[in-house]
């Protein structure tokens, strides 16, 4: 299938890059000319614009940091939906809000053009392992026809209903990957406020019933204060808000969920926008003095 990659930052570079290896042949189009020219040194192509990456593809990827870039992207003048052929996918796998993917659904389908909201968890790592967790909303032929692509970025691929379903897992999983960021640095202030070796004792943790992605991954890293950005703090309190104005829109109340929203205002607020949403120990860290 030739499919174009729209989007090469920290995630979307290194799943178009699997995609290449896995035999496809990708376009990619990215603002940043050196994210196309390292796509284009692993065997992909390059595209200039849109309108050019679009040309005779496929399936098109979007992979965008929030929904005003997706909604551009696709009802521009020069956007997917105006250059998109009949039958062509659509598979947009940023996050963003349910309701933003639902429209651009609609859209595409008056079009002729199959959509797909398929979001990510993972992080950087899981994007360079090919080992993403993928949560799809949209027709379920769809996702059947598309499943071989998806296989290639992610080893969890499930098709979860329609269109905008997968935006409200995302929200889901922003949510709970938020709070147990929230616990472990609060474990850690914990552990060594009281003189235990943080080391040690995470490491216990892990190995129980509070084990999780989280703390196999990021334990030592948040122990030394090391937060160099696999996914950035902008990235998760965009997301909070999602997931907060999912919650007004279903009439549920998420008060665990509103504190880690507020958690997330605060690390932003504080200038740590750019590190790994593990910086939250920074905001626990600045709480206890």
């Amino acid at each position: 299938m030739k499919t174009t990659f729209i989007g090469l930052g920290i995630m979307g570079s290194p799943m178009a890059a699997n995609l290449v290896r896995a035999g496809y042949d990708v376009t990619g189009y990215d603002l940043s000319d050196a994210s196309v020219e390292r796509l284009v040194a692993l065997g992909g192509k390059a595209a200039a614009s849109v309108p050019e990456a679009v040309a005779g593809a496929d399936v098109v990827i979007t992979m965008l940091p929030d929904s005003p870039q997706v909604e551009e992207v696709a009802f521009g003048s020069d956007g997917l939906l105006e250059h998109g052929t009949t039958g062509m996918f659509h598979v947009d796998m940023s996050t963003i809000r349910p309701e933003t993917s639902s429209r651009v659904a609609k859209a595409a389908t008056i079009k002729g053009i199959r959509p797909l909201d398929a979001p990510v968890s993972g992080g950087e790592r899981g994007a360079v392992d090919g080992t993403l967790s993928i949560m799809v909303g949209g027709h379920p032929d769809d996702f059947t026809a598309i499943s071989p692509l998806l296989g290639v970025l992610g080893t969890t691929v499930r098709h979860v209903g329609p269109s905008g379903a997968g935006q409200t897992v995302k929200a889901a999983n922003q949510l709970v990957v938020g709070g147990i960021y929230g616990l472990v640095a609060e474990a850690i202030i914990l552990l060594e406020a009281s003189g235990v070796d943080p080391e040690s004792g995470l490491d216990v943790l892990a190995g129980g019933l509070a084990g999780s992605r989280i703390l196999e991954l990021r334990r030592h890293s948040m122990i030394k204060r090391e937060f160099t950005p696999g996914f950035r703090i902008d990235l998760h309190h965009k997301d909070m808000g999602i997931a907060i104005a999912a919650a007004r829109r279903a009439g549920v109340s998420l008060p665990l969920t509103g504190l880690v929203a507020q958690l997330m205002a605060a690390a932003k607020a504080q200038g740590h926008g750019s590190l790994d949403h593990s910086a939250l120990l920074k905001v626990i860290e600045r709480i206890n003095g």
